[in-house]
């Protein structure tokens, strides 16, 4: 049987007993509020869970977790698709600049016919170019030549093996060595020159050669050729030549003389066929001059003639 007095503080640890029953009963949190961290605790560093984690490969678990998960899951993502659409090791380069090609190009190669009034007999004459190498660096070989009784009397062959470098665009640096060799009434003379020039090949629309011979005997002479291409159809070209030589030095048995040696003014009409073969018709202006023209009459050449010419032109 209770007293029917109590003390204060026994009633009043019975009703705080009794609230703190309640409170936990109904899940209401308590929060205990601590004291104040010290100085030294508030200096600490904070280490983050989702960067360690993630550097592991691992992510959190809860909500820092699923963040975790996207951030790594969109790293591998992109490494997958990056490995995916990278070209294999053994594919070739995009641009391939250092494969070695071989260009043939026979410019001329026709037939003269003695026309009434000329002197000489029918005649022939070759020009024939091309190249071995790459985009930069390239062996150049070229053959010109002839047999016109009515111009030099007999033949004029000369022959270069050239080392050509690009130094822009459709134009290269040559130089190297020339062999000329011209025969007369069965008499035959040779020399070696080497050569230094520039060429510009540009496909249907020019040939420029300009180029700068020395013997070796020191005489010195010169060469300008140009070649340009108008296009009547797609398949009917006309091409106009020029082509003038001048030497420094007078070379008697190359029927050279000093100053401008000669102009050659023509034009040639053809037709492709195809585009590494076309045969064509023209009319080619030869004139010597000066000393050259003196030397051509004493060797009972003509220093002015007018010829008709029919050939083919093709390239490989």
């Amino acid at each position: 049987m209770m007293s029917g007095t109590s003390s204060p503080a026994g009633v009043s640890a019975c009703l705080l007993a009794v609230a703190c029953v309640f409170m936990l009963g109904n899940g209401i949190a308590v929060r205990v509020i601590a004291a104040p961290p010290s100085i030294e605790s508030s200096m600490t560093p904070l280490t983050s869970t989702v960067t360690d984690t993630a550097q592991k490969g691992k992510a959190p678990a809860g909500q820092t977790a699923s963040k975790a998960s996207v951030t790594v899951g969109s790293f591998a993502k992109e490494e997958g698709t990056r490995s995916k659409f990278s070209p294999p090791d053994d594919w070739p380069a995009p641009v391939n600049d250092q494969e070695h090609r071989l260009f043939t190009l026979i410019d001329v190669l026709e037939y003269r016919p003695r026309t009434g009034g000329s002197q000489g007999h029918d005649d022939y004459r070759w020009d024939i170019e091309g190249w071995y190498g790459g985009d930069y660096n390239r062996v150049w070989f070229k053959s010109e030549g002839q047999k016109d009784t009515a111009f030099k009397a007999d033949y004029d062959v000369d022959f270069q093996l050239l080392y050509g470098r690009f130094i822009q665009k459709y134009y290269d640096f040559q130089i190297g060595p020339r062999v000329e060799t011209q025969t007369f009434r069965g008499h035959n003379v040779t020399r070696g020159l080497g050569v230094i020039g520039i060429e510009g090949l540009v496909p249907y629309n020019y040939d420029f050669e300009s180029s700068l011979f020395i013997d070796q005997n020191g005489a010195v002479s010169a060469r300008l050729a140009f070649t340009k291409d108008l296009l009547l159809t797609q398949r009917l070209i006309l091409q106009t030549r020029f082509e003038t030589n001048a030497a420094v030095q007078r070379v008697e048995e190359f029927t050279t003389g000093s100053g401008l040696n000669n102009l050659e003014f023509g034009g040639r009409l053809r037709y492709e066929f195809r585009r590494e073969f076309a045969p064509y018709i023209g009319i080619s202006l030869d004139r010597s001059f000066g000393e050259t023209a003196t030397l051509v009459r004493q060797e009972g050449g003509n220093p002015s003639q007018v010829r008709f010419v029919m050939g083919v032109r093709a390239w490989f």
